[in-house]
C-alpha cells in the first residue's frame, strides 16, 4: 500500500511543478502529432504516391511561417554560417522525403512508424562509429530489444505484401504481382533503413553545430524548411500530376465548404504537423528531458495503436510482441524504465540499494 501512496504522492507533485505552458505543451504533442499521423495515413491511402506531395506542402509552410517569425521577412541575421546550413539542409531534407516516400513502396502505416522508433539504435551505431563512444551494457541491451522488434515486425510484415491493383491474372500471373509486390516492398525497407540512418548522421551534426555556434532551434528549424524548397523543382511534374489527383477526389463538406477530400486532408496534415513540431520545441524548453522522452515516447505508441484500431491494419501477434520489444528497449535505452522501477520501490528499500 505505500508504493501506491509513493507513485501518487511523485505523479500529484510532479504536475504541481508542471507549469500550464508545459502542461498545454504535453497536450497539443498529443493532439497535434497523433492527429497528424491520422492525417498522414489517409493522404497515403487515398493516393499512395502523394508522399512527395506532402512533404513539400509541409516544408512550404514551416518556411513561410518562419521567414514571417523567425526570418522577419527577411531581414534578421543568421547565428549559424550559410554553408554549415547547406551541410544540415542536405541530411534533413533527404531523411524527410525519403521517409514520406517509402508508402509509394507498399510500407503499412504501422512498420513504418516500428521502423522510425529504431532512431536510438541508428544514432547508437552512428556514435560508435563517427564519435568512437562507448555504451554501459544495459544499452546495448536496450537496442538490441529494438533491433529484434524491428525485425521481428519487418519478417512479419513480409509475408503480407499485397499492393492494391484489380486484376484477374492466373495462378502463374499472380505469383509474379506477388514477387513484384515484394521487391517494390524490399525498396521501401531500404529507404527506410536509409533515411534512419542519415537522421542519425543529422542528429551528430547538429550536436557539434550548436556546440559551436549556440543552441538555435527555431532559426535551425526555419532554415531546414526553407533552403530545401529549391529540390523540389525537378519533381515539379510529379508535384503538380498528384495535386491533380487530389482535386480530383469526391468532395466533402468541412466547416460549411465543399472541398475535395485529398486537399482537405492535405491541409490538415500541413496544419496538424506544424502544431506538433512546435509543441514538442515547447516542450524541450519547458520539460525535463525525461518528459520529453516519455511524452514522445507514449504518444507514438497512441499512434500506433489508433492506426492498428481505426484503420484496420494488419496486426498479428508477432507485430505485437515485435513493438513490444521496440517501446521496452526505448524505455531502457532512455532510462524510463528504471525511473519507474523506482517510483514503484517502497523508499526503504531504495535506501538499503544506496547504502548497499
Amino acid at each position: 500500500m505505500n508504493w501506491i501512496i509513493g507513485v501518487i504522492t511523485s505523479v500529484t507533485k510532479e504536475i504541481v511543478k508542471m507549469n500550464i505552458k508545459a502542461a498545454l505543451a504535453i497536450t497539443m504533442v498529443f493532439v497535434g502529432c497523433c492527429s497528424n499521423v491520422v492525417f498522414l495515413e489517409l493522404v497515403v491511402k487515398e493516393d499512395p504516391g502523394a508522399g512527395n506531395l506532402a512533404t513539400f506542402l509541409q516544408f512550404l509552410f514551416i518556411a513561410i511561417m518562419g521567414f514571417c517569425t523567425v526570418g522577419k521577412f527577411g531581414t534578421a541575421a543568421r547565428n549559424i554560417p550559410f554553408k554549415q546550413y547547406l551541410i544540415l539542409v542536405g541530411f534533413f531534407w533527404s531523411s524527410s522525403v525519403a521517409n514520406n516516400y517509402a508508402f509509394n513502396f507498399n510500407i503499412s502505416m504501422p512498420l513504418h512508424m516500428i521502423f522510425r522508433a529504431g532512431s536510438l539504435m541508428a544514432n547508437m551505431a552512428m556514435g560508435v562509429w563517427i564519435l568512437k563512444k562507448r555504451y554501459p551494457p544495459l544499452k546495448y541491451l536496450a537496442i538490441f530489444m529494438i533491433s529484434a522488434g524491428i525485425a521481428i515486425c519487418t519478417i512479419q510484415s513480409s509475408s503480407e505484401v499485397k499492393a492494391p491493383r484489380e486484376t484477374h491474372a492466373d495462378a502463374v500471373e499472380e505469383e509474379k504481382l506477388k514477387f513484384i509486390d515484394w521487391l517494390w516492398w524490399c525498396m521501401g525497407i531500404f529507404i527506410l533503413t536509409f533515411a534512419l540512418f542519415v537522421s542519425a548522421r543529422m542528429g551528430i551534426f547538429q550536436e557539434s553545430l550548436y556546440s559551436k555556434h549556440g543552441k538555435h532551434p527555431w532559426e535551425a528549424l526555419y532554415y531546414t524548411h526553407l533552403m530545401p524548397l529549391v529540390f523540389w523543382l525537378p519533381t515539379a511534374t510529379n508535384l503538380i500530376g498528384h495535386v491533380k489527383l487530389a482535386t480530383e477526389t469526391p468532395t466533402m463538406e468541412f466547416l460549411g465548404f465543399i472541398v475535395p477530400r485529398q486537399v482537405l486532408w492535405l491541409v490538415l496534415y500541413v496544419l496538424t504537423q506544424g502544431l506538433c513540431i512546435s509543441a514538442v520545441y515547447v516542450l524541450t524548453t519547458e520539460c525535463a528531458s525525461l518528459t520529453v522522452t516519455l511524452t514522445v515516447t507514449l504518444r507514438k505508441f497512441v499512434s500506433l495503436l489508433f492506426s492498428i484500431v481505426y484503420f484496420k491494419n494488419p496486426f498479428t501477434l508477432g507485430h505485437w510482441l515485435g513493438t513490444l520489444l521496440v517501446f521496452i528497449g526505448t524505455m531502457i535505452f532512455t532510462e524510463l524504465l528504471q525511473k519507474f522501477v523506482a517510483l514503484f520501490l517502497p523508499s526503504k528499500e531504495i535506501e538499503k540499494k544506496k547504502k548497499i
